[in-house]
């Protein structure tokens, strides 16, 4: 294409497609009674942005995951990678603060046209379901949906698209299998779990020893702190124990495998070395990511049980109950939260050999001229 015809002007109205989208507002109110209802044009606008945020939402985990599809992830990728998740940590912000606005409309004035929304339910939003398949949420974690698969309410080609996704990979796995390619801390003169276990025990017969001498705590309070620091044969167990691990798997209570696991640990441990700062950051943010979408279904639940209490949602699910087990159950990087169990402070830290350290650092050598 040539550049005067790549270059044409456009106007701003028509770059925005702004007849299109401003026309998209279309009240149900209105078609049945001779004026529509006031707020039915804010209920449905307010709807109209999350889907176009969840669009862009997409857009970005599309690309994050084509990065890690790649069997070598260069440093250039992972900073941008960063970067999109914290584009898509400050949408869910926005979407969460939106809720605000949605809650400037009273319950008496959504019942003036909450009939007509039947049976159109949020849980139809097969974009909001496509974003939690390509993190990773699966369907054998997911809450059902009357007793049926949430696929339930969508068209066989959008019930397809959502296979496809699961069976693609997710980012969840793609991270995963990226952690379990990382060899930061491998040395054939250095087991760091060895050194790990020794250090864990050096911290927690410190601790062990501070609780009996004080004098402040009685013998029933001092046994129970003892209980609760614990030991090596408690949480930290499931990183000590690929045995404990590959358990806890099975039951469920994991998910991450152990050898990602330990890679994620080592990041976290030392993450402040130059070589692992952008791996913990891209951690950080998939946390970050996760926390948020547990508080947008969180305030979701709460402004439906302010706006209907507890009757049933116009898609026949249980309303404010439902989406608040949602909050409570679909959460997807809950593994790497509980990392922060296994943490030791860096003081007990494992001093790293040197051929570890030089890996893990930036070198630079100045030239003799």
């Amino acid at each position: 294409m040539s550049d005067s015809k790549r270059y044409t002007a456009i106007h701003y109205h028509s770059y925005l497609e702004l007849d299109k989208l401003l026309s998209a507002q279309v009240p149900r109110s209105g078609q049945f009674e001779d004026k529509p209802a006031h707020d039915e044009t804010l209920f449905i606008i307010m709807h109209q942005v999350y889907e176009l945020w969840f669009k862009q939402i997409i857009h970005e985990i599309d690309s994050i995951s084509d990065m890690f599809r790649e069997h070598v992830i260069n440093e250039e990728n992972m900073n941008m990678g960063v970067l999109r998740l914290k584009r898509i940590s400050e949408i869910l912000e926005l979407v969460i603060k939106q809720i605000f606005v949605m809650e400037t409309l009273t319950p008496l004035d959504f019942l003036d046209f909450r009939n007509y929304l039947f049976p159109a339910s949020g849980f139809q939003s097969i974009q909001f379901r496509v974003i939690e398949s390509m993190l990773g949420l699966r369907e054998e974690d997911r809450l059902t949906y009357n007793g049926h698969s949430y696929k339930v309410v969508f068209t066989e080609e959008q019930q397809d698209r959502l296979t496809k996704i699961e069976e693609g990979g997710s980012l969840f796995e793609l991270v995963e299998e990226w952690l379990e390619r990382i060899p930061f801390l491998e040395s054939k003169n250095y087991d760091f779990l060895n050194e790990y276990q020794a250090a864990v025990q050096k911290m927690l017969d410190r601790e062990k020893n501070a609780i009996e001498a004080t004098e402040y705590l009685t013998p029933k309070m001092k046994a129970m702190r003892l209980k609760m620091l614990g030991g090596t044969n408690t949480y930290f167990k499931q990183v000590l124990s690929e045995e404990e691990h590959n358990r806890l798997i099975e039951k469920g209570e994991l998910r991450l495998s152990y050898k990602a696991t330990l890679a994620a640990l080592q990041i976290n441990l030392y993450r402040e070395k130059p070589i692992l700062t952008t791996p913990y950051n891209f951690l950080m943010e998939l946390m970050n990511i996760d926390e948020l979408l547990t508080t947008w279904r969180y305030r979701h639940a709460q402004m439906v049980m302010r706006m209907i209490g507890n009757k049933v949602g116009t898609g026949g699910s249980s309303g404010h109950d439902y989406l608040a087990a949602t909050a409570e159950k679909h959460k997807i990087f809950k593994d790497f939260h509980n990392i922060s169990s296994l943490l030791i402070p860096r003081s007990d830290l494992p001093e790293l050999p040197d051929d570890i350290e030089k890996e893990l650092s930036f070198h630079y050598s100045q030239s003799k001229k």
